[in-house]
């Protein structure tokens, strides 16, 4: 695919989320406290998600509804855990969280009906059995899955550390959970749906290990971080939101490589001999 092509997809792809968004606005109906020049910084945010999801779905030899269902089930999975943990930790903020959930869902189902059209039509960079996983049984994916979300909490909490004395003042006005409280969130919750957001990615991307585990740790921090929390909003202090922009990039991006090195795709070898015959 040309360079050409592939900014026409993702200029598409692009106006595509703007416009389910603002069809999803017109259904649900949130009452926000406005904040200045809002409009570019969604603009941003919706060009990160557009991205990263670009990227995969190019990659991908995937079309149809599975591709379809992938690019809904990404950002639609991290924005639930994400709003999920939001009510648990932010409960003095007067947040409309069900109307919330509700508008992000309905607008990353129509984005994904549109995003279906717009990238079924390309030519996959990789034949569909080109990258495999390599064969492993159900313990050694039991205790990779296990690691995996251990490394989320571990990296959740050592960024978090670094800027709680950053932050400490805003959360005293929160309610926060305890320890023990707090590791299970993570580990039962948040990292086991980020490491099959992750999975999912490196699936789409379908690369060799090391580049693998890049693209999927970009694609996830874009995704989950950046488009997150790049976006001003009135519930956050500018100082709280930015401290927590670079805690989150960071981990996250840290964490999305974990899972591409310990999953990491391979080449089929059968595949690459018969080109060469």
């Amino acid at each position: 695919m040309t360079a050409g092509k592939l900014v026409v997809r993702f200029v598409l792809a692009w106006i595509a989320l703007i416009a389910a968004q603002m069809v999803a606005g017109m259904v649900i109906h949130l009452n926000y406290p406005p904040m200045p020049h809002m409009l570019p910084w969604l603009l941003l945010a919706n060009a990160f998600v557009v991205v990263a999801l670009s990227g995969a779905a190019t990659r991908s030899e995937w079309k149809g509804w599975k591709l379809g269902l992938a690019l809904f089930a990404i950002p639609a999975a991290i924005a639930t855990v994400n709003m999920i943990e939001g009510v648990i930790f932010l409960t003095n903020i007067k947040l409309d969280w069900r109307g919330t959930f509700e508008l992000t869902l309905i607008g990353y189902a129509l984005a994904a009906a549109l995003w279906t059209l717009i990238f079924s039509s390309k030519n996959a960079s990789a034949r569909a059995d080109e990258w495999a996983s390599p064969e492993r049984s159900l313990l050694q994916k039991t205790w990779r899955f296990a690691f995996c979300c251990a490394a989320y909490v571990f990296l959740y909490f050592l960024a978090g550390n670094i800027i709680f004395p950053y932050v400490r003042d805003f959360y005293a006005t929160q309610h926060i959970p305890n320890f023990g409280q707090i590791v299970l969130l993570q580990f039962f919750l948040r990292g086991p749906v980020f490491v099959l957001v992750c999975l999912l990615l490196m699936r789409m991307f379908r690369l060799p290990v090391v580049s693998g585990a890049l693209a999927v740790g970009l694609a996830f921090t874009l995704l989950s971080g950046v488009a997150t929390l790049i976006v001003p909003n009135p519930f956050f202090p500018d100082s709280v939101r930015w401290f927590h922009f670079c805690e989150v990039t960071s981990s996250n991006f840290v964490f999305g490589c974990v899972v591409g090195l310990i999953w990491g795709y391979t080449q089929r070898v059968a595949h690459r001999v018969a080109a060469l015959a």
